[in-house]
């Protein structure tokens, strides 16, 4: 089973997931106070997944791109997006990975828990300056250093989290600059009686203008 089946088969009931709900709502919020995104910016998230973030971020944006590389989590979204009647959001399936990249130049690149699915980081960090104008900004959320047990089914999973320093060391060496971090969000989880905390990082940084 490959990774994008995983998450084509998980897509339809991905939502259903509290603690996925509710990880999205603080990571937008940690989000809007560290970008102050505003009506005047185009936005992209990568690794957009069902939309969780994107569809938070959408009323503070001119235009908001959900990138994944699921044509069923993209599929999701695309309903909700229908339902809703947004017209600021798009959806474009692109497999970063495979050397596909997005159309367009962004004032805001945002990812959450996307990074610990990405095999290479510095190609992808280099297509994020790329894709971003000048004077931009990212914010990436993920996991802090794990021991392994945060997923239930590791598939996909090319990293057990991260080290914020040097996270923003390999950021710094691809030419972003003002880096910043906080505690975004937990995550709680785990059988009863021995639920665990898991740190989820917000990363900023910017490109020179």
């Amino acid at each position: 089973m490959t990774e994008q089946r995983n998450f084509d088969e998980a897509a339809a009931t991905w939502d259903e997931e509290p603690r996925r709900v509710k990880l999205a709502q603080e990571v937008a919020d940690a989000i809007i106070a560290a970008a102050q995104p505003t009506a005047a910016m185009d936005v992209l998230d990568f690794g957009c997944g069902t939309g969780l973030l994107t569809l938070l971020l959408h009323p503070h944006v001119r235009s908001i791109t959900g990138v994944d590389s699921s044509p069923g989590m993209l599929d999701i979204l695309a309903g909700k997006v229908r339902q809703q009647g947004i017209a600021n959001v798009r959806q474009l399936c692109c497999a970063a990975e495979r050397g596909e990249r997005p159309a367009g130049r962004y004032h805001l690149i945002v990812s959450s828990m996307t990074l610990h699915h990405v095999a290479e980081l510095l190609p992808l960090f280099r297509l994020f300056h790329e894709l971003l104008l000048p004077g931009g900004v990212i914010c990436l959320a993920d996991l802090d250093k794990e021991d392994g047990t945060f997923h239930d089914d590791p598939t996909g999973v090319h990293h057990l989290g991260f080290e914020r320093p040097q996270l923003m060391e390999l950021l710094a060496g691809e030419g972003f600059t003002g880096l910043r971090e906080t505690t975004a969000a937990v995550i709680r989880k785990g059988p009863p009686g021995s639920t665990r905390d898991y740190p989820v990082f917000l990363v900023c940084a910017g490109k020179p203008g």
